[in-house]
């Protein structure tokens, strides 16, 4: 896969909507994509799941995976005076919601803005709203409104999607559509090759809320070892950040298979493909936590990719880091034993 056709992809995936529970539209488009590399795709309790098929029997089943969901909000309230309350979908710093831009998914597509006051009649002293208090200025009346809105229905951040300076890449679901595009990249490489491997892709749901998709998803897959795509935080390199374009973060942790880390570690330097460590000292915060402890337990790793300005509508990528992530997933599908 072209660079070009990469950015392209990556684009399409997050301009498909998807709140943890309400994930439908990303599906679709991720399906759209993983149907050109799989012999069987499937939707399964809300989980996308892609299969590549293996001849013997006997070898190992690794399972990829990268959630579909994304932060959010969800319509708890429509006041009479015309305004939409909502509640949080995933961890949100509030600190950043004063007049944010906000697309609210009802019968139709209408878009927002969160209300704040001007800094004229608060000296730019406003406190952090509490998320009780957020309220959301659509325009519309009351009687309007719930012609459209249902309580229940999505709410996502508007932002920009699309190219920046260098090889960076912003848009508002970077987290974990990034991902989604690294596992993508990975299997576009290898999917027309004899693996030794049998190897299944589990798009799964609900990370952000609860890993309810994780631990379903890899019930029903069933593998011997787990790849979670997810992305780590950014930064200079110290205190536990990644630095962009120097490629993909293999994790270390006591909540994660040591073997499966070394490997990795031990193929990127064999390979010469960029990578970094990431330590951590409990669990991970990720779907491997939950890969881990699946059924008799599953061999787990974390891979992945350093972000700036996570749960932000901003989130900054490495076009860079996607390609690496992808070249290191590929080549331990060409060499699992």
């Amino acid at each position: 896969m072209k660079t070009s056709a990469l950015i392209k992809m990556l684009s399409y995936l997050c301009q498909a909507n998807g709140i943890s529970g309400d994930e439908a539209s990303v599906i679709e488009t991720a399906a759209h994509y993983l149907k050109k590399y799989c012999s069987s795709v499937e939707i399964k309790n809300g989980n996308l799941i892609g299969v590549l098929d293996c001849a013997d029997e006997t070898a190992p089943h690794v399972m990829l995976d990268a959630h579909l969901d994304q932060i959010g909000m969800i319509v708890t309230e429509i006041t009479d005076d015309g305004f939409v309350g909502v509640g949080n979908i995933g961890g949100l710093d509030r600190r950043w919601f004063p007049a944010q831009k906000v697309m609210l998914h009802g019968k139709k597509e209408i878009p927002g803005i969160i209300s704040t006051l001007p800094p004229h009649l608060n000296n730019g002293g406003e406190k952090v709203q509490k998320m009780t208090q957020v309220r959301i200025d659509t325009g519309y009346s009351a009687e309007e409104l719930r012609e459209i809105l249902s309580l229940g229905d999505s709410v996502t951040f508007t932002g920009v999607t699309g190219e920046l300076a260098g090889t960076r890449f912003t848009s508002p679901n970077l987290d974990d559509r990034a991902g989604i595009a690294a596992v993508l990249y990975a299997v576009s490489l290898v999917y027309k090759e004899k693996l030794p491997c049998k190897v299944s892709i589990l798009f799964s749901n609900r990370e952000e809320v609860s890993g309810c998709g994780a631990k379903t998803g890899c019930f029903a897959v069933n593998p011997d070892i787990a790849l979670a795509v997810d992305v780590s935080f950014a930064g200079d390199g110290t205190k536990g950040t990644g630095e962009p374009g120097k490629g993909a973060m293999i994790g270390f942790s006591p909540a994660l298979s040591r073997e499966v880390s070394q490997d990795l570690v031990s193929l990127a330097s064999e390979k010469n493909i960029p990578f970094q460590y990431e330590v951590m000292h409990g669990k991970t915060g990720t779907n491997a936590d939950d890969f881990s402890v699946c059924r008799e337990g599953v061999k787990a790793c974390t891979v992945s990719l350093p972000l700036f300005y996570m749960h932000t509508p901003v989130e900054v990528i490495d076009i860079q880091d996607i390609k690496s992530t992808g070249k290191l997933i590929a080549e331990y599908l060409r060499g699992c034993k």
